[in-house]
Formats: structure tokens, sequence, C-alpha cells
């Protein structure tokens, strides 16, 4: 099986984990990922809000699209998945982003290995794949409830640019970073 650009085994915390880029054979196990790093916003949701973004968690399709139009990251320790990221090349806007920008969506990693810099470095390889492409803007959005997104983000050089629509019932901002 091909595991995509394996980078080099790294020790964190003396846990061995390996980066690389998500392929579609990932996709189960992304979306696995996906339901337990942002499970734990649940109590943070009313119920309402919370079944919205689980739905979206759930959807096969979410990560069907992120994987045909974006660049995957991912981080595993043995053959679990524990961190991911996606960076959408520009030509893709949405509401949020515009159609010049680039921008990284869904980081997670599995709650029972934060702390052990996986999220900053699966933006710093979104922000390297950015400059390796030769893309201008790297956005993204985040919100008040993921203070410890907002702090990575932050000390890598993201901006805030605007407070966006509330989403999920939450505060969200707009970041940009300059390339």
């Amino acid at each position: 099986m091909n595991k995509g650009n394996v980078l080099p085994t790294q020790l964190f915390n003396q846990m061995a984990i390996t980066f690389r880029s998500g392929t579609n054979q990932d996709k189960y196990k992304l979306q696995q990922l996906g339901l337990k790093s942002y499970g734990q916003f649940k109590t943070v949701l009313t119920e309402e809000n919370w079944n919205k973004m689980h739905n979206f968690l759930i959807a096969e399709d979410s990560y069907t699209d992120l994987l045909e139009r974006s660049k995957c990251f991912v981080c595993e320790s043995g053959s679990d998945l524990i961190g991911m990221a996606y960076l959408v090349p520009n030509g893709n806007p949405t509401e949020i982003f515009r159609k010049e920008w680039s921008y990284i969506r869904m980081v997670g990693a599995d709650p029972d290995f934060t702390g052990n810099g996986i999220g900053k470095k699966l933006v710093q390889l979104c922000i390297n794949h950015a400059k390796e492409t030769n893309e201008k803007i790297v956005a993204l959005h985040t919100s008040e409830f993921m203070n410890s997104a907002r702090y990575i983000y932050e000390n890598l050089g993201f901006r805030e640019e605007k407070e966006l629509e509330e989403m999920f019932g939450k505060k969200y901002w707009l970041y940009l970073l300059a390339i």
C-alpha cells in the first residue's frame, strides 16, 4: 500500500509518529479521527448545533470532497491516524474563502495525543506545501471554542482578518497568512 509522501519518523514525548500525505485509503480512518478530534466540542455546543457538526463529520462525502480537492496531511502512530489537516489550493472559493486564496480545513488531533505538537506540525506542513505550490495567501477559520488552535495559528504568523457570522451558535474568525 502506498503511504503517500512519508516524512521522517519523529519522537514526540518518546512516542514515534510519522507525518505523511493522506490518501483515499485513509478515508475511513480520517472520518473516525474527525469524530474523535471534534467530538471533544460536543459539550460546548447546543444539541442542535452538535448534531449539525456531527452530521458533517460522519458524512463520507465530507472526506471524499476534501481528499479530491486538497492536499491532505496526516500524522500516524503505528497504524492509527492521530492527526489530520487539509490544504485546499486557490481556485476553490466558498462563502468564506476567496478564489485566489488557499485555505486550511479540518485540522484535528486525537485528544489522547494533545500537547505533542501534532496540530502545529500539520499546519506547518500545509504552509510549506502552500509555499512549494506558489500560493500567495493561506486562510483558515477558527472558533471561540478552539483556543489552542488559535494559539497555534497566531504563533505561526496567521493574523485575524475579521469576525465571521456565527457558525454552530459560536463566534468564528477568519485568519490569513501571506506567503
